[in-house]
């Protein structure tokens, strides 16, 4: 039940939020491996980029990957929250009664490896779904997918099992630092907030929270993004990184540290309210819960 609450709290943030995850996904893409000043700017800022995506792909534009979203959600989130809550429960992140930074920030990092490894091939879809536009505002290499099943099919067909998993080595220190980030802070934040029985107390909490978690996993959150949108071979090597850490110091290299930042404003928006969100939903579905258990 506690993967099952925590599955369902993520979707509920993930309907609200997913339109900020298209526009994430491409201010990240914009500019890629590009110096400032030598590509053409389609998205200047979070607000220009609704309203471009919007004009020219249509209100639809800015659900794109919807689907894979909720999925992603539920399987990533359901399995990195309900693993967090047995943690919790069992009161290994307590010492002496009081939350333990160092114990939490073990706990959600963990959590958040296995959540990441879990959802890997439908964060794929996903990302490849959201990148998609029309010519025009097109940024990054542009996938032909027709859905998620559709994708989900055509990448195992070429490219085995192990295509699914492509660009889990970003994923994993990305879902991992967000996770350690947001699980310590909303931990520790809770015990601050008054009164504890509130459900503000989840709220302020979760509000805590995104900032840590935004400012931890951009750089992660946008090398990720490029790992899993890059072009491929005919035996699945990426055409433009060959993993996490080349990626990392390419961007690095060609764009500088803003480079790492791209989509900053983007990135909070999206996963700002999704942290609080979702935690926000999480910490109450658990409160009702509780008189059945």
């Amino acid at each position: 039940m506690d993967f099952l609450l925590s599955g369902v709290a993520a979707c509920g943030a993930c309907l609200v939020t997913n339109p900020l995850e298209v526009v994430k996904t491409r201010m990240q893409l914009q500019g890629e491996l590009k110096s400032r000043g030598t590509y053409q700017v389609y998205y200047r800022n979070v607000f220009h980029a609704f309203y471009t995506i919007a004009k020219v792909d249509g209100l639809a534009g800015l659900q794109k990957g919807l689907v894979p979203g909720l999925w992603y959600q539920f399987f990533m989130n359901g399995i990195r929250l309900g693993s967090y809550a047995i943690i919790e429960s069992s009161g290994y992140i307590y010492t002496d009664g009081r939350v333990s930074a160092p114990k939490t920030i073990i706990a959600g990092a963990t959590a958040g490896v296995v959540g990441a490894v879990m959802g890997s091939p439908v964060y794929l879809v996903k990302t490849h779904l959201q990148s998609q536009s029309t010519v025009s505002i097109a940024v990054g290499h542009q996938y032909k997918h027709q859905g998620m099943s559709q994708a989900l099919a055509a990448i195992y067909k070429e490219h085995g099992i192990q295509g699914l998993w492509r660009g889990s080595s970003a994923a994993i220190p990305r879902v991992s630092v967000g996770s350690a980030s947001q699980l310590s802070t909303f931990s520790s934040a809770k015990e601050l907030v008054f009164p504890r029985d509130s459900w503000l107390v989840g709220l302020s909490a979760g509000m805590i929270s995104s900032v840590a978690v935004v400012l931890a996993m951009t750089p992660f959150d946008v090398v990720s993004t490029r790992l899993y949108n890059q072009p491929v071979d005919h035996q699945g090597k990426g055409l433009l990184y060959k993993g996490f850490t080349d990626c990392f110091s390419k961007t690095l290299k060609k764009e500088g540290i803003t480079g790492l930042y791209k989509g900053l404003g983007a990135s909070y928006f999206r996963i700002g309210p999704h942290t609080i969100l979702s935690l926000f939903f999480w910490e109450e579905l658990r409160k009702l819960y509780q008189p059945f258990r």
